[in-house]
């Protein structure tokens, strides 16, 4: 029987990396992707790639900073395949960087308001189909930064912001466990995808380095031999969202091969 057979699941920021992921491996282990992201041609072509008929997914463009938007993948998973049963919230702002010192308080609050409040915002507009259905998952996308900063790189807001969404988890998981709505948390660490990908052209050009040279310094800090792979932690997202995990909720599952141990 397929991890997801006949359930729907809401997935934010669905563009070249995690989010795609997230959203193929629903429709690979059987069920309906609704995808949210700002730019509708990414989910237009995402949806071509990944559900080339277009019977197990659609799609609507959603800006989580505007709670109004948020109300529309949840309606539109009802409209399409009556109702949803997960939503994962990869949508975040993750490119801004620096530490402290050097922060502009004001982009913090910009990050803190898409990465922090529009989950929570996304969270409570797909909460009535998620009571309406008996029950679901709510999985949030986290990073190892809010547990252990990276030497590599500053992103404090990031991470602060991030922190802040696995505090809210513990609330959430307690408020909404009565109507058997879990809410985990997955915890990615260095993660091949375009983002990393990006990080290791940048190094090995600044450095003149072979790029293999640069993800050999990355995974030697890590229990297994190679870092784990955006559709890795898509893997993880889909059993947290699936009844095989019926009785967790209020955890953090770290998916960064053995980097960091808790």
């Amino acid at each position: 029987m397929a991890l997801l057979g006949g359930k729907t699941v809401v997935v934010s920021g669905v563009g070249a990396g995690l989010g795609r992921q997230v959203a193929a491996a629903v429709v690979r282990d059987g069920g309906n992707a609704v995808l949210g992201a700002r730019t509708e041609a990414n989910l237009a072509k995402s949806v071509a790639e990944m559900d080339p008929g277009g019977a197990r997914t659609a799609y609507r463009a959603t800006d989580i900073t505007d709670e109004g938007q948020c109300a529309a993948p949840a309606g539109l998973g009802r409209e399409r395949f009556g109702g949803i049963d997960a939503v994962v919230h990869v949508a975040a702002w993750d490119s801004y960087f620096g530490g402290l010192e050097d922060a502009d308080f004001a982009t913090w609050q910009s990050v803190l308001d898409v990465n922090l409040l529009g989950t929570l915002r996304m969270t409570r507009a797909c909460l009535p189909e998620l009571k309406t259905g008996g029950g679901g998952s709510v999985v949030i996308m986290g990073t190892q930064s809010s547990v252990a900063a990276p030497s590599q790189v500053k992103q404090a807001a990031y991470a602060a912001s991030k922190g802040a969404l696995t505090s809210a988890m513990y609330s959430l998981a307690r408020e909404l466990g009565p109507y058997r709505i879990r809410v985990n948390t997955v915890l990615p660490g260095w993660m091949r995808g375009p983002p990393v990908q990006a990080y290791v052209r940048f190094t090995a050009h600044t450095e003149g380095i072979p790029e293999e040279q640069v993800l050999s310094r990355l995974a030697e800090r890590m229990a297994l031999p190679e870092p784990a792979t955006d559709r890795d932690v898509a893997d993880a997202v889909v059993f947290l969202a699936s009844d095989r995990a019926r009785s967790i909720t209020g955890q953090s599952l770290l998916v960064n091969a053995g980097e960091l141990m808790r």
